[in-house]
């Protein structure tokens, strides 16, 4: 198959709202998407995606940022492919073009979070060089 990996453009970020629905297992409607993808575009974050023919199959987002412990850096966000595209090697590939597009945009570094009970992107992760660091911890307001 002849997959294609790209930066979408922000006015675009539309296109990848099923696939972060299907992510979340609905958790957010779609309507909270489009208007939390409106303000993103705004922001420090680009979005890379896997393409098969016309139909986006994989996406990701791409947070930009300098930190004090690392310098700059990229954080993963939404990290998804269609279930019937898993199993091939196209996350491996996937990887391998984001890690090259950020080191060309100066990033240092790559971090991301994943939930605890994922264990198969856990060892994903970890065959891809990625170690834990430590905890992310979040409060509602």
């Amino acid at each position: 198959m002849d997959y294609q990996f790209k930066i979408l453009s922000n006015q675009d970020l539309e296109q990848i709202i099923p696939l972060v629905f299907e992510l979340n297992a609905s958790k957010v409607s779609m309507e909270i998407l489009r208007a939390r993808f409106n303000e993103m575009k705004n922001q420090n974050y680009k979005c890379a995606i896997i393409s098969l023919d016309k139909d986006v199959v994989g996406v990701t987002g791409l947070w930009f940022s300098t930190r004090h412990y690392i310098g700059k850096s990229v954080e993963l966000d939404h990290v998804y492919i269609k279930p019937e595209h898993r199993g091939s090697g196209l996350g491996k590939r996937f990887m391998a073009w984001i890690n090259n597009y950020v080191v060309e945009h100066g990033c240092k570094a790559i971090e991301l979070n994943t939930y605890v009970q994922n264990y198969p992107s856990h060892k994903f992760y970890y065959n891809e060089g990625f170690e834990i660091l430590g905890y992310h911890f979040l409060k509602k307001l």
